[in-house]
């Protein structure tokens, strides 16, 4: 049946259903109806279909006996809009505006003409005629918009050409707060398929040059400081100090280490242990000591350290890096028992000479180091009876020096062995000292470990290292199980950890008669300098594995040993002592504790730090 040109107003307006021959509208595409029933079946440009009848809308009565009957047209739609500028219109008024005809054909080229936006919008029965300042501002807005495309997909294009221009730093910087784990998504990863995930943005960041092939991002990542504090420091006290520059001191460390805070004397049988007197020059509550807990101890890195005090703090303080130096000293005797008695605590002046490790070792058959090294060794039976547990594991120091990653293995001497021992004893001595005076402090306590058995092979140690309790500080004065000792506090480190700084600051307050911080001010301190620990070790640990593997990548042929440490369901746990790392391995029936198994380099991925290796036959 025909439908007049009378009829049509109402057939858009009220028929429920569209007559066959009609043409719809279907989800933004012309449709023609094919038959009625519960639902109507609608011709498409890919087939039929059945829809519901509220999932059309009627665009023209028909007839439409064919889809192809939708040419293109072409209508006065300028003058159209100009006539109807600023009020509400019909589709078929506007069709009929712009083509003189209401067809299936004209009327579908008026709708295309409405979806786009500009000057008409709206439904078929409800059409606004927008006004000469909505369609500019529109214009403008669209053309920002194309401009702003093309301006990325430019943008897009050199990120995939790896050729980033200057333009790019914004973009990029988005990418890197999602490398440095600071945002959870990042539109320019998603377009270029990328991980959202900080190793995806820093495989990207290197893949287009925006950060050098060895960027380090785990500090910042870990949430830490790479400067120095920069504040103030006062100067020097005026007050009386015990003079010990008449006794040879001697701070023992690592070949190039920056912060000497600890040096070892003998006066007769009597172990001096002399300790930077940071405390000195930062009191409770200063500007430096907030800063201080707010970190919580130095930054280690292969590339440099980060000091958690001012600069000239260690400068000014550090033992040996001045001709005299003011030290909080710690002197005491070592009994037949093994019983440290005797203990003296003093401000001091000292005179130290900075020795390496392997210097040391090359003295300790003379005096006064073969002396130290009988007490201290004297010391460490009496521990080693007491329960203490020796686990010697590879270590390695990692430096980058002028662009070059060295890794040097740590070697057992016996030197060390003497300060590791000289500095327990002062711990255990200062402990002892602060419990006769009831003087709070941070003990350093530890838990006995709740299994494994003592080991002297390699497997054996990493095994037992994993039933160990984690040192924690605690107003108590209670044992630490690692180390053998009934009291323990750490005190003589304090140019590198606030917890060492609070003891001294403690100690301090009695020697000056002072009021010293409540138990309770000493925990809230402590808790918040462990916040920020927490943070340097990961960033310590994380970067110590980046240059590991930089180091691996810079060297593809290398070849080195590895030791069986662990038998897992599928896979071997595999430590190499040369570099402190600890891989995977696929199992093989052949593999056993302690073997050694010569391995290669088979893949390094520095973003995800992982790497692999192959067991060479």
């Amino acid at each position: 049946m025909t439908t007049t040109p009378q009829e049509i107003p109402a057939l858009l307006t009220h028929q429920a259903n569209p007559p066959v021959d009609s043409l719809v509208l279907y989800k933004s595409r012309p449709a023609r109806v094919v038959s009625l029933g519960d639902k109507i079946e609608i011709e498409l440009s890919g087939g039929c279909k059945r829809v519901r009848p509220k999932d059309v809308e009627l665009l023209h009565p028909g007839p439409l006996r064919s889809l192809a009957e939708l040419e293109p047209q072409t209508g006065e739609f300028k003058a159209a809009w100009e006539l109807l500028e600023g009020t509400e219109t019909t589709l078929q008024e506007l069709t009929e505006l712009a083509f003189n005809a209401f067809t299936p054909a004209t009327a579908w080229a008026t709708w295309q003409r409405v979806t786009k936006g500009l000057h008409f919008i709206g439904r078929p029965q409800a059409i606004e005629v927008r006004t000469r300042e909505l369609i500019e501002r529109e214009r403008a807005e669209r053309d920002a918009k194309a401009a702003a495309d093309r301006d990325w997909h430019a943008f897009i294009t050199r990120m995939i050409a790896a050729q980033p221009s200057a333009e790019d730093a914004p973009r990029l910087a988005e990418v890197e707060r999602m490398a440095l784990g600071q945002i959870e998504h990042s539109r320019v990863l998603a377009t270029l398929k990328y991980a959202q995930t900080p190793s995806g943005a820093q495989r990207m960041l290197l893949k287009v040059g925006y950060w050098q092939p060895r960027h380090n991002p785990h500090p910042l990542r870990s949430g830490v400081q790479l400067s120095d504090p920069a504040l103030p420091v006062p100067p020097l006290p005026d007050e009386e100090r015990v003079d010990l520059r008449h006794l040879a001191a001697y701070a023992i460390d690592d070949e190039g280490n920056q912060d000497p805070d600890d040096a070892i004397s003998m006066d007769g049988e009597r172990l001096w242990v002399h300790v930077a007197d940071v405390a000195a020059l930062v009191p409770p509550n200063s500007d430096i000591d907030r800063e201080a807990r707010a970190r919580g101890s130095n930054l280690y890195l292969p590339e440099g350290v980060i000091n958690m005090l001012p600069a000239v703090v260690t400068e000014q303080l550090g033992l040996g890096l001045q001709p005299i130096s003011p030290a909080l000293s710690f002197g005491f005797h070592c009994d037949a028992q093994n019983e440290i008695s005797d203990i003296e605590i003093c401000r001091s002046w000292v005179r130290v000479e900075r020795v390496s490790y392997e210097a040391a070792e090359l003295r300790l058959h003379e005096s006064p180091f073969a002396e130290m090294l009988a007490l201290t060794q004297q010391f460490r039976a009496q521990r080693t009876a007491d329960g203490a547990t020796n686990l010697e594991l590879p270590d390695v120091s990692i430096r980058v020096i002028d662009d070059e990653i060295c890794i040097r293995p740590l070697s057992k001497l016996a030197s060390r062995g003497l300060v590791m021992d000289a500095m327990l004893m002062a711990g255990a001595a200062v402990a002892r000292r602060c419990v006769e005076l009831a003087l709070p402090i941070p003990f350093a306590t530890q838990l006995a470990p709740d299994g494994g058995v003592e080991a002297t092979d390699l497997a054996g140690m990493f095994a037992r290292r994993r039933y160990f309790k984690p040192t924690r500080l605690s107003i108590e004065p209670e044992p630490h199980a690692g180390s053998g000792l009934a009291l323990y506090t750490r005190a003589t480190s304090p140019l590198r950890r606030y917890s060492d700084l609070l003891v001294h600051q403690q100690l301090r307050a009695w020697l000056n008669g002072q009021e010293p911080l409540s138990a309770r001010q000493i925990m809230e301190r402590c808790s918040e300098a462990d916040m920020a620990t927490v943070a340097i070790r990961r960033s310590e640990r994380f970067s110590n594995q980046h240059w590991k593997l930089l180091y691996l990548q810079a060297n593809p042929d290398w070849r080195g040993e590895g030791v069986v440490v662990g038998l897992e369901e599928r896979r071997a746990v595999v430590l190499i002592p040369a570099l402190a790392l600890e891989t995977r391995l696929r199992l093989r029936e052949d593999m056993a504790l302690n073997q050694v198994l010569r391995l290669a380099v088979s893949e390094v991925d520095v973003a995800d730090l992982t790497v692999n290796f192959r067991v060479l036959s």
